[in-house]
């Protein structure tokens, strides 16, 4: 989370910009298109109006060695595509986010997180990644789904992608209402409605394409797909969750397996290649930083940690974390939060009702009287309210701020059952990290390293940076599978330190 006023269209842009992220409805397969549209200059100016909130919302652009890399990469599979005719008719961008994700908006936007470029294992496997985004463009999928869907319907869809992010239904976003109306505009109508199963197969079928047509293997997609599927799994485990808050690439169809081996079989058509440039991939994404940055705060296991704000809380056990860009969010089954921000001048009162209005948007919510504490030397203010769901059982809408100094305040949000109290702890728990706790929290790097003669799987996962899931995390990391066997000389992702 990094400093600033909460703004919750961001968060909803972050949900409905991550279109392959999600599950989908059987569909009829249509072909894919053999020449498809150029950039439209509507499309173009849509593009350049969501972009910076994008960017806002993922971290802004990853200012680092490997961004060059990584937007030369974007922008040859693109020109594939025949979306426009010159390289620079597309914008790439390397989003500092610790998410595993990729997409692309009309207008010739591409984006890829450095997460997602961190698991990829070859050149070949981010070209493959990044080229079905742009399929996705190509074949205007979705402004497809939002004629078959209807205006009416976008609101509600809306509603029901971020209510999922954050929880399922019931969750936060049920309470926008009325506020996700005034959210419902270019972004939303563009990017709210969920692809279908054969639009994401059509995707595929082009990314394979693009991935021939700029000479590299094109069963690289089928690769990258099935090592995504071993990351996702280790990323729900890792949260102590089957969800997380922000889903990622590889969880699009309910069954991956069988889209690893489609990806596999249609690529089989196309000339042979063996190009998949896993060196010089390798050489450009050594060193880079891997998961949460420290700017934005970091998870450690059921702990938040901001060195720059000093401070720290701790999530329930059992409740999954995910970092974003202006909140970190905190799902479980009983319960519901986000921890963020609103501009505060030491008043008390305009802090709550803002931080009420974030939430409800154009439809008010009534709560209860301000009351004050305080916790771990932090003078506390916090409110409440009660609201309906559609059983009629009443949830409960809680504000609890914290004051820093007079100029800066951070809160939960958080929605829970009238009979449960899953938070209380969490609320109990934030406190100021000293400058020698703040001085620990290091970065950690993506490393390349050669495999020795006496090196085994479990020499190498021992260096991994974390303290648990060490060898599950370096085999989703390298695309190994369970009797994959390491050879002497070959290179190798861990995370160090």
């Amino acid at each position: 989370m990094a400093i600033g006023k909460s703004v919750w269209p961001l968060s909803v842009v972050l949900l409905i910009t991550s279109n392959v992220a999600v599950n989908h409805a059987g569909a009829q397969k249509k072909k894919a298109p053999s020449e498809p549209q150029a950039i439209t200059a509507k499309e173009k100016e849509l593009g350049a109006k969501v972009h910076p909130e994008i960017l806002s919302e993922f971290g802004g652009n990853y200012q680092s060695p490997q961004t060059a890399y990584v937007v030369g990469v974007g922008k040859n599979i693109a020109v594939q595509s025949g979306l426009g005719n010159a390289q620079s008719d597309f914008t790439v961008s390397f989003l500092n986010s610790p998410v595993n994700n990729a997409f692309a908006i009309p207008g010739g936007y591409i984006y890829i997180t450095r997460q997602l470029a961190a698991v990829c294992n070859s050149e070949a496997e981010m070209a493959g990644v990044l080229g079905h985004e742009v399929g996705h463009v190509a074949a205007r999928h979705s402004e497809k789904r939002q004629r078959s869907a209807g205006r009416a319907q976008i609101a509600g869809i809306l509603g029901s992608v971020l209510g999922a992010a954050i929880g399922g239904n019931g969750g936060i976003a049920g309470l926008l209402g009325g506020g996700l109306q005034r959210y419902s505009g270019t972004v939303a109508q563009l990017f709210t409605l969920r692809y279908s199963r054969a639009q994401e197969e059509e995707a595929d079928d082009l990314g394979i394409r693009y991935l021939s047509k700029a000479g590299y293997d094109p069963s690289a997609l089928s690769d990258m797909l099935s090592s995504l599927a071993m990351q996702t799994g280790i990323d729900a485990r890792a949260a102590g969750s089957a969800t997380r808050s922000v889903p990622e690439w590889a969880s699009t169809h309910p069954d991956p397996a069988k889209r690893v081996v489609r990806a596999a079989n249609n690529a089989k058509p196309y000339p042979v290649s063996s190009l998949r440039k896993q060196d010089s991939h390798f050489a450009a994404i050594d060193n880079m930083l891997y998961g949460d940055d420290p700017k934005q705060g970091v998870i450690e296991n059921q702990d938040f940690l901001h060195p720059d704000l000093r401070l720290k809380f701790t999530a329930p056990t059992g409740f999954g974390m995910q970092n974003g860009a202006r909140a970190v969010t905190i799902n479980g089954a009983g319960g519901q939060a986000l921890f963020t921000t609103e501009a505060y001048s030491g008043d008390r009162q305009a802090y709550i009702a803002a931080a009420f209005k974030s939430i409800g948007g154009d439809r008010p919510i009534t709560y209860g009287p301000i009351g004050e504490t305080n916790v771990n030397g932090l003078p506390v203010f916090f409110a409440t309210a009660s609201v309906p769901t559609q059983n009629g059982a009443p949830n409960i809408l809680t504000v609890f701020a914290y004051e820093f100094s007079k100029n800066q305040a951070f809160h939960f949000a958080a929605l829970t059952p009238s009979s449960a109290r899953p938070f209380d702890a969490m609320y109990q728990s934030v406190r100021r990290l000293s400058a020698n706790e703040a001085a620990a929290v290091k970065p950690r790097k993506l490393r390349i390293v050669t495999v020795g003669a006496k090196d085994t799987i479990a020499t190498l996962t021992s260096r991994m940076a974390y303290g648990s899931l060490q060898e599950d995390r370096f085999r989703a990391l390298n695309g190994l599978t369970s009797n994959a066997v390491l050879r002497p000389g070959q290179k190798v992702k861990i995370v160090t330190y």
